[in-house]
Parts: structure tokens; sequence; C-alpha cells
């Protein structure tokens, strides 16, 4: 018996694979640009409508569809829409409870005819909700149902079979992301308010802002304009920061860091104790406001070649002190 040989050419490089969904990515861009346009803005209306109405967003598949769902709406939380999943299957067993008058469903069915999802349509319907369904065939019952239709069809799957759902959940993927995006930079999210939904983890620590990380109380150094030198070196010394802010009335005066101190031994001698802190010291130290990205605060050290910053409120009230080796231990670069 003979059997036939497999040559290299009959079996797909790893790399076609990514070309495929690449290649189907790159349909939904044009599509975006062209017929899709429409939509995808109307879309985008009715999601800043809900945001601005306190409406919930809300995300729905099985299988494959309902993993991408899953998330986008994580997606949509994590750049300031709230946004939950709702699993289409759970949904008629009681969780439809989720929903409420005047909410958006995103649905996502490449064929459109799920049928836990259309089980749903009923109840979307008498709840006036607005569907967004996401689907590869336009002429599907989902899409027909839908109040605004977004196109994601493949030419092909990556799967050599052309049937596990590849190219496509991919488009879906993509396809989200671009309508949560696209909601966040209309709403003008900043690196602040993402921020403070990440506050965890390697993110969290890059997106840490000053008041986070400053010395305030007790850990803060702190003169008065009249403070003889030998009180001013002893207040260095006890905290540990290599520098200390002079007050007055509780707002920022001036700084006196160890090179102040060096640079008054080297001129002065023996009589470098007998001056106060006003007369020696920097009267426009680099300050920075408490709700400034540490990463922001580290730029400015390394600019300025100095190893801490005054953190001022408005008016001049001094907040408390960051330094650089508090920034070191976050691992900013």
């Amino acid at each position: 018996m003979s059997s036939k040989a497999t040559t290299a050419s009959d079996t797909p490089r790893p790399s076609e694979f990514v070309r495929i969904e690449a290649a189907a990515l790159n349909e939904l861009a044009l599509r975006l640009d062209t017929t899709m346009l429409a939509p995808f803005t109307q879309a985008i209306d009715r999601l800043l409508q809900a945001a601005t109405n306190q409406s919930r967003v809300t995300l729905s598949g099985i299988g494959k569809s309902g993993i991408i769902a899953r998330k986008i709406a994580a997606t949509f939380r994590s750049t300031g829409t709230p946004a939950h999943f709702l699993h289409a299957a759970e949904a008629i067993h009681g969780d439809l409870g989720m929903l409420a008058p005047g909410d958006i469903v995103i649905a996502l069915s490449y064929s459109g005819e799920t049928e836990e999802l259309l089980r749903l349509l009923p109840t979307l319907k008498r709840l006036n909700a607005t569907l967004i369904a996401i689907s590869g065939c336009a002429s599907s019952t989902l899409a027909q149902a839908s109040n605004i239709f977004l196109d994601s069809r493949v030419s092909t799957e990556a799967c050599t079979l052309n049937l596990a759902p590849t190219a496509s959940t991919t488009v879906m993927l993509a396809l989200g992301d671009a309508l949560a995006l696209e909601v966040s930079r209309l709403r003008k999210w900043t690196p602040e308010d993402f921020a403070d939904l990440h506050p965890g983890g390697r993110l969290g620590r890059r997106l840490a802002r000053v008041r986070e990380l400053m010395h305030t109380g007790d850990a803060l150094p702190q003169v008065g304009e009249a403070t003889p030198m030998p009180q001013v070196i002893y207040e260095m010394s006890r905290k540990k920061l290599g520098m200390t802010t002079v007050l007055k009335d509780g707002h920022l005066a001036g700084m006196i860091s160890d090179g102040d101190l060096r640079r008054l031994l080297e001129r002065d001698g023996s009589h470098a104790l007998e001056h106060t802190a006003a007369e020696i010291m920097n009267s426009q130290p680099h300050t920075i406001a408490e709700n400034t990205l540490a990463s922001s605060a580290l730029a400015i050290m390394e600019e300025k070649k100095i190893t801490s910053l005054i953190v001022v409120a408005s008016g001049g009230r001094v907040e408390g002190v960051v330094h650089l080796h508090d920034l070191w231990t976050l691992q900013l670069t």
C-alpha cells in the first residue's frame, strides 16, 4: 500500500493564521471608513446618551462570542463607561432583572441566529432597550431586530476548516474596543481618570498620584523662617529627606536642602550656624500639585536634577513632600 506524502506546501505556516486575522481587521477598518461609518457613529451617539442619562450598557453573547462580550464589557468599564455582561442563557432564568427601561444592549452573534439571544428580543422590545447587534449577517434575525447593526463579517476564518470562530471573534473584539475607546475619547477621559480605576499592579503603580506617596504630618520636615540653623539641621536629620520646608503660617516660604547646607559651610565656615532659615533658604523651590501623576513627578526631578518636590495646594499651603526614592520604588521606568 502507498500513502500520499505530505509536503511542506500542504501545511500552512503559523504566520498565515495571523495574516488571515490581520486581513479581516483591515476589511473591518475599511468598512468603518465607508459603509459602517454611519451606524458606528449612531451607536456612539447612543452610548454617549446612555452615559448622560445614567442608563446601563449590557453586553451579551453565547460561546466564543460570549467570551468576547465579556472582554468588551471590561474594556468599557476600564475606560470609564459602566458596563456589565449578561449571559444570554442565564438571562431567561432571572438575570433579565439586570436590565432596566432605556438600557443599551450590545448583542454578539456571528450568525445572528443564536437561539438564546433571540429569546431575549421580546423583553428588550418591552423595555424599550436600544439593541446594537454585532453580527456577520445583515439578513439575520438578530440584525433585523436591532436598532443598530454593526457588520462583523469576515471573508474566511483562520481555522483551516473555516469553522472555528477565529478571525470573526478577532473582528468582534476590535469593533467592541473601537466603540469603547471612541466613547472614552469623546468623553475626554484623562490619564488621571484612568488612574482612579486602576490602582493595582504595575499599571496602578505607573498611574499612582503624588498624594499617595508624599510625606505628610509628622513625616513632613518643616521649620519657620526664624528657626536657627542648629534646629534646621536637627529637623533635616530627623526626617531623613535631605531637605526641609520653610513655612510661614502654613504656607511655603522656601526650602533648605543638603546642598544649601554644604554651600553655606563652604562660604561661612564656623559662622554657618549663626544664620536663620530665612537667610539661607531657596525662596523659589520646585513644587507640584497632589493630583499630579507620580510618573510626571519623576520626570520633573530627572529634568531638574533634584531629589524632592514640595506638594502645595492652591494658595501655597504645603501639603507634603515627595522624594525621588519613593518614586524609584514604584519601578516607573
